[in-house]
């Protein structure tokens, strides 16, 4: 039996380990690939070691503003969505109201709907709404609209498990709805609302499908990527993927070592009956003191 279970974890770890590898070997092949000096337009073979690209990350004509409208677009949608979002969770679970239950049921709806008909739909509809000229504000609408699903349902997990009566203790105490709110719900929930935000920016800076039938003149760092490919792959791209990759491990990095760092505080923290000192003397009883 113990010869069976050693192999079988033999095998799951090599699973694992080859799942890894699998993942990691594309973000491996851009790192590598931002320190080559290609010869030619294209940038899929190697050529030589250099650090040109690094030195100027921005020195393709058009990549900066690219870079720069995908995140102005992604940190304001995902301002929007977490808002939104935050706000219909909270309705969805705490309220009962006509059309609770079709809301529960369409929230899932851009979840499942293929992202080449969302765009297409949203392109038919700014059209038909007679919109003057599709570009930044479009692709903001669009971001904001696929993004409020995904934080609608991160949140409401949050509240589905939520203790009710922490809130009723504060009203208890003298609370207004909005104190209640400001300083008792939201710091709760607020785990909650910032997976669904990260997961709202992530998901906006890296979308294409949507962004593409939607954007008019405006060009966003995916859609310039893919008109590159097409013509050539200058490295600063890599540098500039390589840089968003070294940035996400550091605030990951950072997140766990502040868990863990909690979970030591924690951990040494002493108890309420240490910091209270040694107990006092228990009474003489009525017998003892006539004694």
């Amino acid at each position: 039996m113990t010869l069976r279970k050693r192999g079988l974890d033999w095998v799951l770890n090599t699973y694992a380990a080859l799942g890894l590898v699998y993942l990691l070997i594309p973000i491996a092949v851009i790192i590598v690939f931002s320190f080559n000096q290609p010869q030619g337009r294209f940038n899929f073979l190697w050529n030589e070691f250099s650090f040109n690209a690094w030195k100027d990350p921005f020195g393709v004509p058009g990549i900066g503003d690219a870079l720069r409208n995908s995140i102005e677009i992604a940190v304001l949608s995902t301002l929007g969505a977490t808002i939104l979002g935050t706000l219909t969770a909270l309705a969805l679970v705490r309220y009962e109201f006509k059309g609770r239950s079709p809301i529960n049921f369409f929230i899932f709806i851009p979840l499942a709907t293929p992202e080449v008909v969302l765009g297409a739909a949203l392109l038919s509809n700014f059209l038909n709404l007679g919109t003057p000229q599709l570009g930044f504000a479009t692709i903001l609408i669009a971001h904001v609209m696929f993004n409020l699903s995904f934080v609608v349902i991160t949140v409401r997990s949050r509240l589905i498990g939520f203790d009710r009566s922490l809130e009723e203790a504060a009203q208890d105490l003298g609370a207004t709805p909005w104190e209640t709110f400001r300083l008792v719900t939201l710091p709760l929930i607020m785990p909650g609302v910032v997976s669904a935000a990260l997961l709202a920016f992530a998901l906006s800076i890296d979308d294409f499908v949507i962004t593409y039938f939607n954007n008019g003149s405006t060009i966003t760092f995916p859609l310039f990527i893919w008109g590159a490919a097409r013509v050539a792959v200058p490295p600063q791209i890599y540098v500039i993927a390589t840089m968003i990759f070294l940035f996400t491990v550091a605030c990951m990095i950072l997140t766990v070592w502040q868990q863990r760092r909690a979970e030591k505080l924690a951990a040494v923290r002493p108890d309420d009956t240490e910091l209270a000192g040694p107990a006092p003397p228990a009474p003489a009883v009525a017998g003892q003191a006539a004694a």
